[in-house]
C-alpha cells in the first residue's frame, strides 16, 4: 500500500507541476492585440489626434526602375564613401523577392554593394555563406552588384540605447566597412512578425546568425537555430527587440544621417521572402514608398494595406501577430514617428509635364 501511495503522490506532484508550468507558459506568452489605427496626418487631424511630430513619406505607383529612382531622388540624400544596399536575397525558390532588373539602375547609380547576413533558422539554404552566395547568384543579384554576406567572419556588438530587452545588438562584422546604408525593402507579410518592412530589414536583416537568435529570444539566447527562442519568447518581446535592434543600427549610422529607406509594395504574400514556397499573392501591387524615417515608412505601408479591398489576408496576418506593436515600441524609444504625410510624386511628375 505504501508503494501505491508513494506512486500516487508522485503522479499528483507531476500533474501539479505540469499545470503550473502550463499556466505560467500561457501567461508568459499572452499578448493583447492592438487595434489598427491610421496615422496619416489627414486622418489624425480629423480625429483630433496629435500629429505635431510627423514625417514625410514619398510615394509613386510606378513600380519600375524609373519610379524607384524618382522616390530615391525625392529623399534628397547624397551618400558618400562606401555605400551598402541592404535587401533580402530571398530563400531559394522564392518568387517574390525584389527583381534585380527593377533595382539595378538605382544600385549601380550609388555604386552600391548589396549586403546581407546569414539566416538562423533550420532548413535554410542561406544559413552559411557559400550557400547564401549561391542563392544570391541564382536570384540574379550578383549580376548587378557585388554581394557581401556581412557575418561571414563573425559579428560586432553595437549598443542599444534605451532598450527594454536588448542592451547590445550583434550585427554582421562587415557593417563597419560601409559609410552609408540604403535600405531597400520588399514589403510583405511575415509568419512570425506579422509583416516584413524597413524595421525588420535593419534589425533581423543586419543581425548576424547569433544576433538574430538574441533578437528572437528577447536577448536571452545566442546559439542558432531560432526554433527554441520562438517557442519561449512572448510575441511583444520579440517585436520590441526588433525595434530596439533597428534603433541600434539607425544610431550606429550617424543617428540616421547615414541611412535611408525605400520600400517596394509588390507581390505581397502573407509570407516573407525567407519562405521558399510562400502563400500565393492575393492582393494588387501598390507602389514604391521612401522616407528617412523607417517608422513612418512602415506605418504608411501598413495603412495602405488596410485601405485596400483585397488586402484581407495580409491585414489578418499583421493583426493576428500584433505586428504593429513594433511601431508602437519604436516610436516610444525615439526611433521615429508613426504620424506621416504622403507626398504623391506622381501628381508632381504629371504637373511637370
Amino acid at each position: 500500500m505504501k508503494k501505491k501511495h508513494i506512486v500516487l503522490k508522485v503522479i499528483v506532484c507531476i500533474v501539479c507541476i505540469l499545470i503550473v508550468l502550463t499556466v505560467g507558459y500561457k501567461m508568459h506568452m499572452h499578448y493583447d492585440i492592438e487595434e489598427h489605427e491610421f496615422y496619416d496626418v489627414d486622418t489624425m487631424k480629423s480625429e483630433g489626434r496629435d500629429f505635431s511630430a510627423s514625417s514625410v513619406v514619398y510615394m509613386t505607383k510606378d513600380i519600375s526602375p524609373e519610379g524607384l529612382l524618382r522616390v530615391y531622388e525625392a529623399l534628397n540624400v547624397e551618400p558618400e564613401g562606401n555605400v551598402a544596399v541592404k535587401l533580402s536575397t530571398g530563400e531559394a525558390g522564392n518568387p517574390n523577392h525584389l527583381d534585380p532588373a527593377l533595382i539595378k539602375d538605382l544600385v549601380q547609380s550609388v555604386d552600391g554593394t548589396i549586403i546581407e547576413c546569414n539566416t538562423a533558422y533550420s532548413g535554410s539554404k542561406r544559413a552559411d555563406t557559400a550557400m547564401h552566395m549561391q542563392v544570391a547568384k541564382d536570384h540574379g543579384f550578383t549580376d548587378i552588384a557585388d554581394v557581401d554576406i556581412m557575418d561571414r567572419d563573425g559579428y560586432i556588438s553595437i549598443p542599444v540605447e534605451g532598450g527594454k530587452n536588448l542592451k547590445e545588438n550583434w550585427v554582421g562584422k562587415n557593417l563597419e566597412d560601409y559609410d552609408y546604408v540604403l535600405v531597400l525593402t520588399h514589403f510583405k507579410g511575415h509568419p512570425m512578425g506579422g509583416f516584413g518592412g524597413a524595421l525588420k530589414n535593419i534589425s533581423i536583416g543586419i543581425a548576424s546568425r547569433e544576433g538574430k537568435v538574441r533578437i528572437h529570444s528577447g536577448g536571452k539566447l545566442k546559439k542558432p537555430t531560432i526554433t527554441l527562442s520562438a517557442l519561449i519568447t512572448n510575441q511583444n518581446i520579440f517585436t520590441e527587440s526588433m525595434a530596439e535592434a533597428a534603433k541600434s543600427v539607425y544610431d550606429y549610422e550617424g543617428h540616421g544621417d547615414n541611412i535611408t529607406f525605400i520600400s517596394v509594395m509588390n507581390r505581397m504574400s502573407v509570407d516573407c521572402d525567407c519562405v521558399s514556397s510562400p502563400a500565393e499573392v492575393d492582393m494588387h501591387d501598390i507602389g514604391i514608398l521612401a522616407s528617412n524615417d523607417p517608422v513612418a515608412l512602415d506605418q504608411a505601408c501598413i495603412d495602405l494595406v488596410f485601405k485596400t479591398s483585397d488586402g484581407e489576408s495580409l491585414q489578418n496576418r499583421i493583426t493576428s501577430l500584433n505586428g504593429t506593436h513594433i511601431l508602437t515600441h519604436a516610436e516610444k524609444i525615439g526611433l521615429g514617428n508613426r504620424a506621416y504625410e504622403i507626398v504623391d510624386l506622381d501628381e508632381a511628375h504629371d504637373g511637370d509635364n
